[in-house]
């Protein structure tokens, strides 16, 4: 196996371990809105949200970079 696969395996493996431990209901304010909702939805909820934002972020800086250089 190729490494980069094995660290992939690792860090899934331990994000199931995370989940599976954390399923108790929580209280999630947000300003004027309370809700409440398991760990388990919550956390890959945030992992999605944040990789997302990384992604338009990342995609928003790599091309004003490549118009930069173009000129």
């Amino acid at each position: 196996m190729k490494p980069k696969t094995i660290v992939v395996l690792v860090l899934i493996g331990l994000f199931l371990i995370i989940l599976v431990q954390n399923a108790q209901v929580v209280t999630l304010r947000l300003l004027f809105w309370e809700i409440g909702m398991s760990q388990i939805i919550l956390l890959p909820l945030a992992m999605f949200i944040g990789f997302i934002l990384g992604f338009i972020v990342a995609q928003m800086t790599s091309g004003s970079h490549s118009k930069k250089e173009g000129k």
